[in-house]
């Protein structure tokens, strides 16, 4: 792509505003969260450090492509990882391609995934206080997600209610490998508190819930791993569906983030003809699988298919719905997506709106 291309498609993104519905922060160190954090949490985290249910306890189950996951060029001039420099990140990301509003995703540390939950729940806790005292008080263009304890949906709802007041928090933030399928009753009441709470539920790819990543067992590659993230969006859609999630909240707002969207059509269509064939089953969803997921569910663009031809990437989301998709940088990672250079393909002017702004105004509520 030329650089006049890009350089008009950077104006073009500046004078529209770009709804980033991805973007990572990460701590300086740990003990940024010590503020956030009671004498007994700061005791817990100083003695013990972060055990989560993943078998390998010192690192990930796989050697990451880059250091921290980021690109090489987002470590910060003044010190610290990827993603921890607020002025860096306006100068780098926010400012260059006009974001209009940045929406947080904290990946690490995982509270969720902690082996001892109430310091899991202290650990959410801190985040969310941190998100806003270092993020979204200084720059008011980022919004934070809360992130809960889902395993706890007791200690869940709790911090969903204590945050939701604060109108910088715009979403709910759970990964995808849960310990048990999303779908069942016992995180039933994160739903009817997001629900209430005008919140959507965006559900990251990740997590650490001590299973393999695929069916098959623990892979031999990264790259196998990698893979396995959209895998894991599927059958969590799945278990939304068929439990009767959906049905049972028909406000609840999803958006699945960073595990692709290719294989929604695919799997749209397949649950259909079973649900066709095997509804006496789950007579507590009444009507065909697709329309729960075309009616409360968006698709992140990142990481974006890239079909040889590349027309098949605007045939593909003719099937899923141009309204339902939103833009997702995944900044600062190595595989993050420029909104220059995302779509190889040209858009309309109705369609980049809706991509890269609209449809998350409505994801999120955003004014």
């Amino acid at each position: 792509m030329s650089d006049e291309v890009l350089e008009r498609r950077r104006e073009e993104g500046i004078r529209l505003g770009v709804v980033d519905c991805d973007i990572h922060p990460m701590l300086r160190s740990q003990k940024a969260l010590l503020p956030h954090l009671s004498r007994r949490w700061q005791e817990e985290l100083e003695t013990f450090g972060l055990r989560t249910r993943n078998p390998f306890v010192g690192s990930y189950a796989f050697p990451k492509a880059t250091p921290a996951l980021s690109r090489r060029d987002t470590w910060p001039p003044a010190g610290g990882p990827p993603g921890s420099d607020l002025g860096f990140m306006r100068e780098q990301h926010l400012d260059p391609y006009g974001i209009e509003t940045g929406i947080l995703q904290v990946l690490i540390p995982s509270g969720k995934d902690q082996r001892n939950p109430a310091f899991g729940a202290a650990l959410c806790a801190a985040l969310n206080d941190w998100q806003i005292a270092e993020w979204t008080e200084p720059e008011p263009r980022l919004k934070a997600s809360i992130t809960i304890p889902a395993e706890d949906a007791e200690a869940s709802v709790a911090e969903i209610g204590r945050c939701a007041r604060n109108r910088d928090f715009v979403s709910i933030f759970i990964s995808t490998r849960t310990a048990d399928p999303l779908g069942r009753k016992r995180y039933w009441p994160i739903f009817a508190a997001a629900e209430r709470h005008g919140l959507p539920l965006g559900i990251h790819t990740g997590g650490s819930n001590g299973m393999p990543m695929t069916p098959g067992g623990w892979p031999s590659f990264y790259f196998e791993d990698h893979m396995a993230n959209a895998f894991a969006m599927q059958p969590l859609l799945a278990s939304l569906t068929l439990e009767g999630v959906f049905e049972a909240f028909p406000q609840l707002r999803v958006v699945m983030i960073e595990g692709g969207f290719g294989w929604a059509p695919a799997l749209a269509w397949r649950l259909d003809k079973h649900w066709a064939r095997m509804r006496s089953e789950v007579p507590h969803v009444p009507h065909p699988p697709s329309s729960y997921i075309r009616r409360q569910v968006w698709f992140a663009t990142q990481p974006i298919e890239e079909p040889p031809n590349r027309r098949d990437l605007c045939t593909l989301i003719d099937r899923i719905g141009w309204d339902r998709m939103v833009f997702a940088s995944d900044y600062p990672h190595w595989d993050m997506d420029d909104p220059r250079l995302a779509f190889k393909v040209a858009l309309s002017e109705d369609e980049t709106r809706a991509v890269f702004r609209d449809n998350a105004r409505a994801a999120y509520g955003l004014s």
